[in-house]
């Protein structure tokens, strides 16, 4: 029987939702791979990692299921875990650590994109505020962050008179600009198959009984706050053939693009953006995206008529060597 390390960073105490969320992750991954026949423990990682990465490669698993998200708390240190993986030549599940470096900072896979020539908005440095066009709508976006934290609605703005007060003091290090698409946003999620890349259902996000006193994203709230007008009215729809005008393909043919320019394995989300003349934008991609049973990847498996053991057979097949 072969034998999975699971590891996960240790939720901080007082951590928010987006935080505990991976411990929901951990748990789903464990029953689909026992489903499996695997053998299965979990390692829970802090900022000592250094030491539990040794213990992990002392104990000898087959493979490590890689669920590290952040180093106490911090995002931008997320694929030094995989990386001390990769050194010591254990084999882990899920995306590799240079790309997990790559896509989890917006701003370098931003600019990769554009050279690469697949669409995504145009990007921009609090330092480069200058340069920003009077009366164009843009979104401030944290570089380092997944799940909208520090996302929220005050984070879309006009460039008009005062705008210079909301970037004073950010850091280029931390913090970006982006256009804003104003339109629909789809999901596309990914993941490993034997004739390479498939892409599953595209999944729509559906922003109900939203007024234009509100900008059309998704923040902190609608992810993480249950009860909110934003958690409680931004729905998933699986539109199917209701997408029209070559708008499907588009978005299919950029989530392809994407896996291969970053180089993915196992499994990973594309998010875009549509504006109203059908125009496709990437705004971001997400190396292990959240795989718990509510998140949208597996929303996605679902709809594609995928069970779940055949989900994690998939990934598993796709391993990091």
């Amino acid at each position: 029987m072969k034998k999975c390390c699971i590891i996960y960073n240790e939720p901080l105490p007082g951590a928010l939702e987006d935080e505990l969320d991976v411990i929901d992750q951990v748990d789903h991954v464990e029953k689909g791979l026992r489903e499996l026949g695997i053998e299965v423990y979990r390692k829970g990682f802090s900022e000592k990692f250094m030491d539990e990465v040794a213990a992990v490669i002392n104990e000898k698993p087959d493979f490590v299921y890689n669920l590290v998200e952040s180093i106490n708390n911090k995002g931008e240190l997320n694929y030094f875990v995989p990386a001390l993986l990769s050194l010591n030549g254990i084999p882990y599940a899920g995306n590799s650590h240079e790309a997990i470096f790559l896509t989890t900072s917006k701003a370098l896979s931003s600019k990769m994109m554009k050279m690469a020539g697949i669409p995504n908005p145009g990007c921009f440095f609090p330092s480069q505020m200058k340069e920003l066009t009077p009366g164009k709508k843009y979104i401030l976006k944290p570089i380092w962050e997944d799940g909208s934290l520090g996302i929220t609605a005050d984070n879309v703005f006009i460039c008009s008179p005062g705008y210079e007060d909301k970037l004073r003091g950010l850091s280029d290090s931390h913090w970006f600009i982006e256009e804003f698409i104003d339109g629909r946003e789809f999901n596309m999620s990914v993941f490993s198959g034997p004739d390479g890349p498939e892409v599953l259902p595209v999944a729509e996000i559906v922003f109900k009984d939203w007024d234009d006193s509100k900008p059309r994203i998704i923040d902190y709230n609608a992810k993480w706050v249950d009860g909110s007008f934003e958690f409680d009215n931004t729905v998933r729809d699986f539109p199917g053939d209701k997408l029209d005008n070559g708008v499907t393909e588009k978005l299919r043919q950029v989530a392809t693009d994407c896996w291969k320019l970053f180089n993915l394995r196992g499994y990973a989300r594309v998010d875009a953006r549509v504006d109203a003349e059908n125009n496709v934008f990437v705004i971001e991609i997400n190396a292990n995206p959240c795989i718990q049973p509510n998140g949208g990847f597996i929303a996605a498996t679902r709809a594609g008529g995928y069970q779940f053991s055949e989900v994690m057979q998939r990934i598993i097949n796709d391993l990091n060597v």
